[in-house]
């Protein structure tokens, strides 16, 4: 199965239902009293780790995850249902990411881990809830809240404890398959291994961790050259960077030392915080003469020597008992430390409407012949909450324009008597 990396879709939370407008009927009861129930809350749109999953090939089918709508509510104040909310399962080690404003929102990084991504819309109140001692009949209910939408990107990003990294062809599926369970295709030519190949080592001490044979970088990768991305995306997660290298230089035809700063320049120019992970670097292939010659040459003994370095043949299992004691010995200390750490938590809280919030976005525009227009988020929350269908509900809207400072901004831009207010779907006439 071809490895699916990222997808893009939507994800939207179900709206809450609408509170009912009743009353109370029966025999000998001729003014029984308001009994509209509540709405249902709408269902949340929730992200859950699945270790059995190892593509995002479902997501990238897909374009759109939404919870269900809560239900309305009902004669007898019985409150509406609750919307059935919607599971998402992805593999282990996905990242939802908002597209619009580029966060983190969920990090499913452990098996069965569930995340609520988008929050359900609160169901509106029923006219039930809206008596008083003035009013003992209220035809006042409110509209369900809207749920939260996203549009977002997954990412999956390997789960694994040590990254190979390297040049194409440098060996690392040959070293991978020498040390652990996997078993990667292998060839004699560069880009041998597009996906990331995953495989279980066991030390001589009797610990065991994951082990990525990521593919190969190449000059510009940090630019999205190549694989680019794509590989680079895979390390993040690696607590452990074992850096392979070609000691023969492609059979003498490359620069060692300048192979090895390449791609410590990719990694660093994609993240600087990669350039902090601790590394191992695996001079490979030294079974070949090349090597073995290279291994002489003074200027390549001065360069390593302050250096974590150990020599090993991939094709021959040479020292490679050792190399998995040193990997071991590093994980020991080696902590988990994302490259995408906040300065704070992620708030995933639906935000309510209140008259207390900003008015900034409250926005009045003189559309000429008597016409005017209000418009921003504040009003158009205040909208959609108590839709004007009765009269209660007309004077209500109309009272909380007023605090909003509505009518104020109207006066002060010149509205004359008798001229119309849109305000979305609605027209009022302005009577003042």
């Amino acid at each position: 199965m071809k490895f699916i990396d990222t997808a893009k879709f939507t994800i939207r939370a179900g709206k809450g239902g609408d509170g009912a407008v009743s009353f109370h009927h029966a025999l000998f009861v001729p003014n029984g009293g308001p009994n509209g129930g509540d709405g249902g809350n709408g269902g949340d749109v929730i992200f859950e780790a699945d270790g059995g999953k190892h593509s995002l090939l479902d997501l990238k089918l897909q374009k759109i995850y939404a919870g269900e709508d809560g239900y309305k509510g009902d004669i007898k104040d019985m409150h509406g249902a609750a919307g059935q909310e919607k599971v998402v399962r992805v593999p282990v080690g996905t990242l939802i990411i908002d597209i619009k404003t580029g966060d983190i929102l969920a990090d499913l990084d452990e098996d069965k881990k569930r995340v609520v991504v988008a929050k359900g819309g609160k169901g509106g109140k029923g006219n039930a809830r809206f008596a008083n001692s003035r009013n003992k009949a209220p035809t006042i209910f409110e509209a369900g809240e809207l749920g939260q939408q996203f549009e977002v990107k997954a990412e999956l990003k390997v789960l694994a404890d040590v990254g190979f990294v390297g040049l194409p062809n440098a060996g690392k599926s040959t070293l991978l398959r020498a040390i652990s369970n996997s078993k990667p295709e292998v060839a004699d030519y560069a880009f041998t291994t597009l996906n990331p190949q995953l495989g279980v080592a066991k030390a001589p001490d009797g610990s065991t961790f994951v082990v990525a044979d990521l593919p190969g970088l190449i000059e510009g990768a940090s630019l999205g050259k190549g694989l680019g991305h794509q590989f680079l995306r895979h390390i993040e997660r690696c607590r452990v960077i074992c850096h392979v290298i070609d000691m023969s230089g492609n059979y003498g035809q490359e620069d060692v030392i300048k192979n090895y700063e390449l791609i410590r320049k990719e990694l660093k120019e994609y993240n600087l915080k990669l350039d902090d992970r601790p590394e191992i670097i695996v001079i490979n292939k030294m079974d070949l003469d090349e090597a073995q010659l290279n291994m002489m040459d003074e200027r390549i003994i001065n360069y390593f020597k302050d250096k974590k370095v150990i020599q090993v043949s991939g094709l021959h299992k040479d020292n490679t008992q050792e190399l998995l004691l040193r990997i071991a010995k590093e994980l020991e200390t080696a902590k988990y430390v994302p490259l995408w750490e906040m300065d704070g938590e992620i708030d995933l809280d639906v935000k309510l409407y209140t008259l207390e919030e900003p008015k900034e976005d409250i926005q009045i525009f003189n559309k000429g012949n008597g016409l005017w227009e209000v418009s921003g988020d504040t009003v158009f929350k205040l909208y959609h909450k108590l839709p004007i269908y009765t009269n209660d509900n007309l004077l209500l809207f109309n009272e909380k324009m007023k605090k909003l400072g509505v009518y104020e901004m109207l006066r002060a831009k010149g509205i004359q008597k008798g001229d119309t207010v849109k305000v979305f779907d609605y027209e009022l006439e302005w009577m003042d």
